[in-house]
C-alpha cells in the first residue's frame, strides 16, 4: 500500500519500482484500463508482461464514441467478438463488425480496431480463467469496499489514519483469500504457463536441430 498525489506515470512507476524492491517479480498478466501513465510505467517496468485491457472500459470507450442510438445493436456485436473462443474467431468478427460499422461510426470503429489486441489478450489463457482475467472487476470490488469504509470517515486528519484504515480492510480481504474465498485460484494457470513454455522449448530445440541438419 503506497498513497500517491496522482496517477501520473511517475507516480506509478515509483510504486511499481517500490514492489520490486520488496521482491515483486514474475509479474506474468496485467490488467488494468487505458490510463496513460499507468500503461506507461507497466511498459516500463514489466516487460515482457501481457497487458490485458479492461474489455469494461473498453467497451465503454467504443460506446462512447458512437450514436447514442446505435449503442445497444453494437454492444452486442462488440460483446460476441471480445467473447470469441479465440483469437482467429475474434479476428473474424471484427473484420465482419468494421465492414457494417465503419462508415455509420467511424471513431467507435477506430478505437475499435487500435485496441483489439490488447482488449483480446485473454484469449490465449485458458478458458476458465478468461471471465475474470478480461476486465478490473477484482480490483473494482476491492475498491468499493475501501470507499465504502472511507466515506464513514469523510476527511482524513492525516496520511497516517488513511493507511490504518486501508491496511485493515486489505488484511481482511487477504485473510478471507487465504481461508479458501478466492477471487482467483491460479495454481491451474501456472501449471499451464509451465507446460506451454515446455513446448515452446521443445519446439525451438527441433527447429534448430533441423537447421543444423540443413
Amino acid at each position: 500500500l503506497q498513497i500517491g498525489n496522482s496517477e501520473s506515470e511517475s507516480s506509478w512507476s515509483e510504486f511499481f519500482g517500490w514492489l520490486k524492491d520488496r521482491g515483486l517479480r514474475g509479474v506474468d498478466l496485467i490488467i488494468s484500463d487505458q490510463h496513460g501513465g499507468l500503461v506507461q510505467a507497466i511498459e516500463k517496468h514489466f516487460q515482457g508482461a501481457t497487458w490485458q485491457r479492461c474489455q469494461t472500459h473498453f467497451i465503454r470507450n467504443i460506446l462512447d464514441a458512437a450514436p447514442k442510438y446505435m449503442q445497444d445493436a453494437l454492444l452486442e456485436e462488440i460483446r460476441g467478438i471480445l467473447h470469441a473462443p479465440n483469437k482467429q474467431a475474434a479476428r473474424l468478427l471484427l473484420e465482419q463488425v468494421l465492414a457494417k460499422w465503419e462508415e455509420k461510426a467511424p471513431k467507435a470503429m477506430q478505437i475499435l480496431e487500435e485496441g483489439f489486441e490488447d482488449a483480446t489478450a485473454v484469449l490465449d489463457d485458458p478458458e476458465r480463467y478468461r471471465r475474470r482475467l478480461r476486465t478490473t472487476n477484482g480490483v473494482e470490488r476491492l475498491n468499493e469496499e475501501i470507499r465504502r469504509r472511507e466515506r464513514v470517515i469523510r476527511i482524513f486528519p492525516n496520511r497516517e489514519s488513511v493507511y490504518r484504515l486501508v491496511s485493515a480492510v486489505l488484511i481482511e480481504m487477504d485473510e478471507k483469500w487465504i481461508s479458501g474465498r478466492k477471487y482467483l485460484d491460479m495454481s491451474d494457470y501456472w501449471q499451464w504457463r509451465k507446460t506451454k513454455s515446455q513446448e515452446v522449448q521443445t519446439m525451438n530445440e527441433k527447429v534448430s536441430t533441423i537447421k543444423k541438419v540443413g
